[in-house]
């Protein structure tokens, strides 16, 4: 037994790491809240310094007290570490308790405000580490800038949030703080858990113990709430297909396949088995083809899954899921499409394992001619592309005119493994930028001749980068445009990471063809703003809005001097 009793504060210690670790300790604090691992304790009398926590998780899968209940708690102290470069979160694991008083002191939260969060990295994460552990709230009249998900997670803007708000609510992403934190919560009980929009309002104020999982800090609500929803309207082009205008729709499919796996053969079943085609998303990639982008003559698509999904085999043809794709897209009225991929080697250009991720094409042969043996993979042989989604180029002939077309459809390497901002070791570091630099280059090296021919080009996709990014500067150069930057800061998003709105998906043209008025550019917005209802599937298309571009090929050469 631990005779002397050691206040949370000092286990906590000023820093990231405690210097109790593996030590035995009692310790005394009242039940602020529950996760579903254990529970939070909070010492009453509290240290009174900012910077260093009052509060701490007790690790007890089996046993949870009751919200309120002061109590003496013996354990071992540990640091707790998710993930290669993870922030260590100390904690107690639960070895002996003594309910001192089923009525313990009332603890009253910390208030989180906007002017209460510093915008220094560093400082704010000082703050938080000050907080982790004890009781905070956000009170009413917040605004939410993300959508609700399946898994009970919010995200808040408070009152007093600077930043670019975007067209439809929420706030952009800060190019001088990229990783900034917004203050965000997460309900356990799904049926607490309502769903809601960007723009909602939180009408009741939300309390819980301040927790880090998942790169960020995010409070485990006490309780449900009451919002004041938002509707949100998805966007619908302001142009359509014209006899002198090419259209071309850029899309995520969001590992799209037709099949619903065997959980026996797929690497996760937790995360690796869906029903894309029972849940309906087929039909909503349709509906965004048909009805909300007019239909329009190509469509670049990226995250097509092979015919069986992620079930793990030496399946790498897609014929199944293009197929199903074009039939929703005609049974709503749209246009007889054709579909064009490459299909990768097995496993080797990352992805869900198993599937066999791909770009690919739809392209409307009453409008356009695909020249098939034009139809190449990008960077195939090159160190960039090792383990990476190929860009897939292809020339169309529009028919209308005869006029050529390029059109390069990418999907870059991932920001999955990016640092936090909380990070101990390079917070906010991108392993991957230099990697999404160089894929940059060789893409634009690739398109050399079409540039010094004055050929029209269109490169689109997932570029997993912003548009002020080394990325799309080492793509673009002095002699191309990015789309994106050409419309109002207000609507340049077209995902929504954590409340923070931001393009990752461009549009990049020749800068002679956008002189010569050539090129019309919009993201259909609200796809990426609609929440979903927590504890079920997601229920959307994707989860990237539709980009939607009409060049008139050849322009830029009639206007040329």
């Amino acid at each position: 037994m631990v005779d002397q009793l050691t206040p949370i504060h000092a286990i906590q210690g000023a820093g990231l790491l405690s210097a109790f670790a593996r030590t035995a300790v009692r310790t005394r604090g009242v039940v602020t809240g529950h996760s579903r691992k254990g529970y939070f304790i909070q010492d009453p009398a509290g240290s009174k310094d900012p910077y260093c926590s009052d509060g701490i998780f007790v690790y007890s899968p089996r046993r949870k007290a009751p919200v309120g209940v002061l109590l003496e708690v013996t354990g071992e102290v540990a640091d707790f570490t998710r993930g290669d470069n993870g922030r260590p979160t100390t904690q107690i694991k639960e070895a002996a308790v003594h309910v001192l008083s089923e009525d313990g002191p009332l603890i009253e939260p910390h208030w989180m405000t906007a002017q209460g969060l510093p915008d220094d990295p560093t400082l704010l994460s000082r703050t938080l580490n000050g907080l982790e552990g004890m009781l905070v709230g956000i009170a009413a009249g917040a605004t939410f800038a993300a959508p609700s998900n399946p898994f009970g997670d919010y995200v808040c803007l408070l009152p007093g949030t600077g930043g670019i708000t975007g067209s439809h609510g929420g706030v952009l992403v800060d190019p001088d703080n990229p990783g900034r934190w917004l203050p965000g919560f997460r309900i356990l009980d799904h049926r607490r858990a309502p769903r809601l929009n960007v723009g909602a309002r939180l009408l009741t104020s939300v309390v819980g113990p301040l927790a880090y999982r998942s790169g960020a800090f995010q409070i485990v609500a006490r309780a449900g709430m009451k919002v004041s929803d938002s509707s949100v309207v998805q966007g619908r082009a302001s142009f359509g297909p014209a006899p002198e205008r090419t259209s071309i729709l850029t899309l995520n499919g969001f590992n799209l396949d037709v099949r619903l796996e065997d959980p026996r053969k797929v690497s996760d079943p937790d995360r690796d088995v869906d029903d894309d085609r029972g849940d309906g998303r087929f039909v909503l990639l349709a509906k965004a083809i048909v009805e909300h982008a007019g239909g329009p003559d190509i469509v670049a698509l990226q995250e097509v899954q092979d015919n069986d999904g992620a079930e793990l085999s030496a399946t790498v043809d897609a014929s199944a899921t293009w197929r199903q794709l074009i039939e929703d897209v005609r049974r709503l009225g749209g246009p007889a499409y054709r579909w064009a991929d490459v299909p990768p080697e097995p496993d080797a250009d990352g992805g869900q394992p198993g599937g066999n991720i791909r770009n690919g094409f739809l392209y409307n042969p009453a409008r356009v001619e695909l020249r098939r043996k034009t139809l190449r993979r990008i960077g195939a042989q090159e160190p960039a592309f090792a383990g990476s989604r190929k860009p897939l180029l292809a020339r169309f002939t529009v028919l209308a005119s005869g006029a050529e077309l390029v059109v390069v459809n990418v999907h870059l390497a991932s920001k999955r493994h990016q640092h936090s901002v909380f990070a101990p070791q390079d917070p906010g570091h991108d392993p991957q930028e230099a990697t999404r630099v160089r894929q940059a280059e060789l893409i634009r090296e690739a398109l050399g001749d079409v540039r010094a021919d004055g050929q029209d080009f269109y490169v689109t996709g997932d570029f997993n980068d912003f548009e002020f990014s080394p990325t799309l500067a080492a793509l673009c150069g002095d002699d191309c445009v990015n789309l994106v930057q050409t419309l109002p800061h207000e609507e340049r998003f077209d995902y929504n990471h954590r409340g923070q709105l931001q393009v990752l998906m461009h549009g990049v043209v020749s800068a002679a063809a956008h002189r010569a008025g050539a090129v019309e550019y919009t993201i259909l917005h609200g796809n990426e703003l609609c929440g979903v209802q927590p504890g079920t599937l997601s229920g959307k298309a994707t989860d990237h809005a539709y980009v939607l571009a009409r060049i008139e090929v050849g322009a830029a050469g009639r206007s040329a001097p």
